[in-house]
């Protein structure tokens, strides 16, 4: 449990009683204290920084813009185009947007990455550069891309330091969840035992996440090599908006580079899975065992009832309902109820399973 300007001497075995009466609203620190005047700057920079993320269209940007040239030397590289062209942010090919950096290692998806929004693509090989872009030409594309993100968007482990982490003294933190760096957590939030909210995370008034649940944990985003699978690093957020509930158990993935995002009024039952990039709208309802893969976009006011598994890239209108143990591999239609696998028109799915039990009458009978 711990106040937003939680300082040095907070920290550790010895201030955990603090930690926890600051989160009761039962300790003050001292207002007048250098190091508290130093914490409340230092949370006012960090919000500006989330402001400043959400105007670039939730993706990860860089601190400040770089050059072609600048990143070929850090790649080791050759490049085509402008040495001065300018990269803004980094990308995948999902999210792009212009200024974005995207990489591409399969012919088959030249065409796609190169006539996408972004303006600068990281490439196995050379080719005909479009007007206004760039061309990063990289044998390893895939590495060189980690290499990127790694470098601006370093993995941030929960060490217990809670850098540039702000928690409302409203909200109740359990002594034993543990909170990550660059997160933010509003008013009137329940975060419960054992719970794990990792780097940059932004959580909003009112939410409540269960027992044990893992709130930005890396995507599940591997690359095939010959000597086994390597993880394209996470350099996304995950955005929890107000009133907000999440069940016992719970995963929801950060983004690759960009946001998985839970809309307001949301409510997750237990042992539910959320991917990497998926966006999901408000007061929608998902039952015990959903999973849902990455990249998914479900709107507003949906239902999942049990078991129901919905595959990437699927987009889900406003006020459909899904029944339980159905599997979705498609897009479905604004307020309409679907069921079966794959998940059809519950009335069609319906006549079919009453058509089959009839199959035995009708081979008797022939």
């Amino acid at each position: 449990a711990f106040h937003p300007f939680v300082t040095k001497k907070h920290r550790g075995k010895k201030g955990q009683r603090k930690r926890f009466l600051m989160s009761q609203g039962q300790h003050k620190p001292n207002q007048q204290s250098p190091m508290y005047k130093f914490g409340k700057y230092r949370a006012l920079v960090f919000q500006f920084s989330v402001l400043l993320y959400d105007q670039f269209q939730k993706r990860m940007i860089l601190s400040e813009p770089k050059t072609l040239q600048e990143l070929a030397q850090f790649l080791g590289c050759q490049f085509v185009g402008d040495p001065n062209h300018q990269i803004t942010g980094i990308n995948e090919i999902h999210k792009v947007v212009p200024g974005d950096l995207v990489f591409v290692d399969f012919e088959k998806y030249y065409k796609k990455a190169l006539h996408s929004a972004a303006t600068t693509i990281l490439i196995d090989k050379e080719v005909d550069c479009p007007e206004g872009k760039g061309l990063l030409i990289s044998a390893k594309p895939f590495d060189d891309f980690n290499k990127l993100t790694k470098h601006f968007r370093p993995d941030a482990p929960n060490t217990g330091h809670m850098r540039f982490t702000e928690v409302d003294p409203s909200s109740w933190v359990a002594p034993n969840a543990s909170i990550g760096d660059f997160v933010t957590i509003g008013k009137n939030c329940k975060i419960h035992p054992g719970a794990v909210i990792q780097s940059h995370t932004i959580i909003g008034n009112n939410v409540i996440i269960g027992p044990n649940s893992v709130i930005g944990h890396y995507a599940f985003y591997y690359k095939k090599k010959p000597e086994g699978f390597e993880q394209m690093h996470s350099c996304g957020r995950t955005i929890l908006e107000d009133d907000v509930e999440i069940g016992a158990l719970c995963t929801v993935d950060k983004g690759v580079s960009g946001d998985t995002i839970i809309g307001r009024g949301t409510k997750l039952d237990n042992q539910v899975h959320i991917g990497h990039d998926t966006v999901i709208g408000e007061n929608c309802l998902f039952a015990a065992h959903v999973g849902i893969a990455g990249c998914v976009t479900i709107k507003n006011r949906v239902t999942c009832w049990g078991q129901v598994g919905i595959a990437s890239d699927v987009v889900i209108e406003d006020g459909v309902t899904i029944l339980a143990q159905s599997g979705v591999n498609k897009n479905l239609e604004a307020g309409k109820t679907y069921f079966g696998s794959p998940a059809a028109d519950s009335r069609v799915k319906f006549r079919e399973m009453a058509a089959i039990k009839k199959l035995p009458e009708i081979l008797e009978s022939l």
